[in-house]
């Protein structure tokens, strides 16, 4: 009897050790008399409820419990969870020092960087950049006059356009009616609209060169 009565005792004893208890009364800078260890996992499901009749102020924050874990310190024995490797092994190509491979490699297969464009039938590569041009509607030329040659620094100077961001342009057909009778449009690209307005008003249509903005021969 002896025997299991303190048995007992021992079994309460360790009981009321492990649960969760303020044991620790230390007076802090916040008036909280509360201490306890922030990485026990038993916080989690502890009651807590005198934590909750303190206002919690920007003086007295402090994370949920649980929230903050601790790092693992690789490299320094068994004990710290990731000694020896650290984690990566004893061979290959991705146990040795620095980076393996570069960034977007895949083990030699067609990298995900090259997948894409091919999808959406893309080609890649230069001479595949998108041209961007600046527009020049018919009724700008609507004020030349007849048998003047046109293009956009004339246009420029006479205040039918405005400065523009892109060094090629592109005469297209506007909303107001082409009335122009003869003039010579040079442009760097013509759509078909607007090409047939000028020649069947008598005009003509000369392209520039996109890099010397020289007249190209038809």
């Amino acid at each position: 009897m002896m025997r299991l009565a303190l048995l007992a005792a021992l079994v309460s004893a360790a009981a009321g050790f492990s649960s969760f208890t303020p044991r620790n009364l230390v007076a802090t800078k916040n008036g909280s008399n509360l201490s306890m260890k922030i990485y026990d996992w038993k916080r989690r499901t502890a009651d807590e409820s005198a934590l909750h009749e303190e206002e919690f102020t920007l003086g007295n924050l402090r994370p949920a419990p649980g929230a903050r874990k601790r790092k693992n310190r690789k490299g320094r024995g068994i004990s710290a969870g990731q000694g020896a490797t650290c984690g990566f092994g004893m061979r290959g190509q991705k146990s040795r020092a620095g980076r393996p491979t570069r960034p977007g490699f895949e083990g030699g297969q067609q990298p995900l960087y090259r997948r894409l464009p091919k999808f959406v039938g893309r080609p890649t590569g230069p001479g595949h950049e998108k041209e961007i041009f600046n527009l020049i509607k018919l009724d700008d030329l609507n004020a030349a006059a007849e048998g003047s040659t046109v293009n956009f620094d004339s246009l420029f100077e006479s205040s039918a356009v405005t400065k523009s961001k892109h060094d090629i342009h592109k005469v297209v057909v506007g909303r107001g009616d082409f009335t122009a009778k003869g003039v010579t449009v040079q442009a760097h690209a013509f759509t078909k609209a607007a090409r047939d307005a000028i020649e069947g008003s008598g005009g003509k249509c000369e392209l520039l060169s996109k890099t010397t903005n020289a007249v190209l021969e038809a």
